[in-house]
């Protein structure tokens, strides 16, 4: 079973809180023992000093009173008491009366000279230091812990900012930056050159320096789709003089397709710039679907299983649908289907199937890539076609998917945006 994942600023302030902890119960252990040395060290003292007299004034005969002393008491430790009859001074503590005291003990003749001093207080004080030092590291450590959770908090904050924006990127939003925004987010203000804005600064560079090489890349895209239009152009015009036979067919067929793939090239630079906006209207998505379908002049089989007046750009759609009906005559098998559904309370959808070997892995986890086309049985190309099919769903807000069929075959489904219907 997997245990549930820690957030890093409850690691941190776990962290603060043990080492407080810790630290406190070392110091408070310190402290008990040189007071409870200091304290009980100065009872021993003196109960041995009346000891020493107690045994003075036994080998003169002379009267022990207001000295607390006793000869063979039944209330004396025995551990004290052995070590007495062995020959040797010594204290403890114990009983007498029911009261705790503190005894002293030593040989006298055939006898145990022992003295008690009273300990209660003592004992009661050392009490009292000992609630009064786990109390304060009690409040300490709780104090450490909240300031710890607080600078724990500001730290995740600042990552998850930063862990956010990195996501963004990720998602191509290059013109994501964390810049301050994890110190404003953690409270304003900067918060210096420490680890975590090292980090944040480190990824802002790594995203202008991406930006600024795709935009090098898309600039130079368009720069070369748009130096090469013009003599293309004039190239068809004068193939068209050329005499009539298979080579002129081949030089047409070939500068016909230098040609659509220069504007490819010129709508990916379009799409990049991100300049592009729908030109919206009202249609029956049946009906513009078999439109678009028919005007691709591949036998596709069009399926509406329930209509709907949506609202859209035709253009764009129409060049979304080709590209989708035309990669999947090229790189799948027949049949190709494209079904249209717009079930009441639903979104509408529509569906482009064929039954050939289906998308690749990296397809599908990555989406298209230009200069592509790496499916195994998919055929050869360009990888544009797919590539300008997600940047026009994208301007038209259509959510554009890539799977594969679980009887083969490779499945785009598009689910168009909601929209008020109006009159077509």
């Amino acid at each position: 079973m997997k245990r549930p994942a820690v957030s890093l600023r409850w690691k941190i302030a776990l962290t603060v809180m043990a080492v407080s902890c810790a630290v406190a119960a070392v110091l408070g252990a310190l402290v008990h023992n040189a007071v409870a040395r200091q304290t009980v060290g100065q009872v021993r003292k003196e109960t041995s000093a009346n000891l020493g007299t107690a045994l003075d004034l036994f080998e003169y005969g002379t009267s022990r009173e207001g000295l607390n002393s006793l000869l063979d008491p039944p209330q004396l430790p025995p551990e004290l008491r052995r070590l007495a009859r062995s020959g040797e001074h010594g204290t403890m503590v114990g009983t007498y009366r029911g009261r705790l005291v503190m005894w002293a003990a030593a040989p006298a003749d055939s006898h145990v000279m022992a003295v008690w001093s009273p300990y209660g207080n003592t004992h009661r004080s050392l009490d009292k230091l000992d609630t009064a030092i786990l109390g304060s590291a009690v409040l300490a450590a709780a104090a450490v812990a909240l300031a710890g959770l607080f600078l724990a908090q500001r730290i995740s904050r600042r990552l998850a900012t930063t862990a956010a924006v990195a996501r963004r990127i990720t998602a191509g939003d290059l013109d994501a930056r964390v810049g301050n925004g994890a110190d404003q987010a953690a409270g304003g203000g900067s918060a210096g050159q420490d680890e975590v804005a090292a980090v944040a600064a480190a990824l802002d560079s790594v995203a202008g320096s991406l930006q600024r090489r795709l935009e090098a890349e898309q600039r130079f895209t368009a720069d070369v789709a748009h130096e090469l239009r013009t003599p293309l152009t004039g190239i068809l015009a004068s193939a068209e003089l050329l005499p009539e036979g298979r080579p002129k067919e081949m030089i047409n067929d070939r500068l016909r397709a230098l040609h659509r793939l220069t504007e490819d090239l010129l709508e990916i630079s379009r799409l990049d710039s991100g300049t592009e906006r729908a030109d919206l209207d009202a249609y029956d998505l049946g009906t513009l679907v078999e439109g678009s379908v028919r005007a691709t002049g591949l036998d596709t089989v069009v399926r509406i299983a329930a209509d709907r007046v949506v609202e859209t750009d035709r253009r764009r759609l129409d060049r979304i649908l080709a590209n989708l009906v035309i990669n999947a005559h090229r790189h799948g098998r027949p049949p190709v289907v494209v079904t249209v559904d717009a079930p009441p309370g639903g979104p509408a959808t529509i569906e482009v199937r064929d039954h050939g070997p289906g998308y690749s892995a990296d397809l599908l986890d990555h989406g298209p890539q230009r200069f592509r086309t790496d499916a195994p049985g998919r055929g050869k190309g360009h990888g544009l076609g797919l590539t300008i099919a997600v940047g026009q769903s994208a301007v038209l807000g259509i959510d554009l998917r890539f799977t594969n069929a679980p009887d083969g075959g490779a499945r785009t489904i598009l689910r168009l945006p909601d929209a008020a219907p109006r009159a077509p």
